[in-house]
């Protein structure tokens, strides 16, 4: 029986290849078959773990929510850093300055992101810009939406810190940042399913050990972390409480 394992697709393209060798690292650090299935988006993500067909996986924190509470999932670690924060940001030309500047009929570029987009709405009401009164203009990928910026096409974008600060130096010179979130508390979880839990100690000694090798470090800095962090229950507990109240 092979088990599957998939990642977020929040995380950058580049990475694609380093979460793949990390797959290879796991499987062979644990004899077991997992097979690393990546979704190009989180409509096909949710599709697949409503099918049960995810058996482990790096979870944003609103799918988190879904797979603890729901689907029996168990969070056994997280990256070491800070919170999943995220930006609003304008071209560096734009008249708006800061949120409030913003008017209705506002052009919306983001991605199929659910944490991204959910504390988003919610940094631009002061502005009272809500779903009725902005145009939202999806795109696939975060460098889509810095081009819908950059040519025109939309006036603001939602990104994560993380993502917004891999964009080249050159295209953020022309990008502006309206707010910073602040939630502290929203960050993505690994997280194992119903079918592996009698694997969870193995594996969660597994991860938190993970730096003390020069190549598991390696992987470690390739993925964009240093460490992984152990992850209390109540701890992912008052994370959902935290992302159920964000979307009350």
């Amino acid at each position: 029986m092979s088990f599957n394992f998939t990642v977020s697709p929040s995380f950058p393209n580049e990475r694609i290849s380093d979460w793949y060798i990390f797959n290879t690292w796991l499987q062979r650090s644990l004899s077991l078959p997992i097979h690393l299935e990546l979704y190009d988006n989180f409509g096909a993500q949710r599709a697949a773990i409503a099918a049960g067909k995810v058996d482990i996986i790096h979870a944003n924190p609103f799918d988190a929510s879904l797979l603890v509470r729901e689907k029996g999932f168990r969070a056994i670690a997280r990256p070491e850093g800070p919170p999943d924060e995220m930006v609003i940001v304008s071209a560096a030309e734009s008249p708006a300055q800061g949120i409030p500047d913003l008017q209705p009929g506002t052009r919306l570029a983001c991605t199929d992101d659910p944490c991204v987009n959910t504390v988003g709405r919610i940094l631009l009401e002061p502005a009272n810009l809500d779903t009725g009164n902005t145009v939202e203009l999806r795109r696939e990928t975060y460098i889509q939406v810095a081009k819908a910026i950059l040519r025109g096409e939309a006036d603001i974008g939602f990104f994560p810190v993380a993502a917004f600060n891999a964009l080249s130096s050159l295209v953020r010179r022309d990008i502006r940042v309206l707010v910073t979130s602040d939630t502290q508390v929203i960050q993505h979880v690994f997280l194992v399913g119903p079918a592996l839990h009698d694997r969870v100690d193995e594996m969660t000694h597994l991860l938190l050990t993970m730096h003390e090798t020069d190549k598991g470090r390696s992987m470690l800095e390739a993925l964009g972390a240093s460490r992984w962090q152990n992850v209390q229950q109540e701890d992912v507990e008052f994370m959902i409480d935290i992302i159920s109240t964000l979307t009350q």
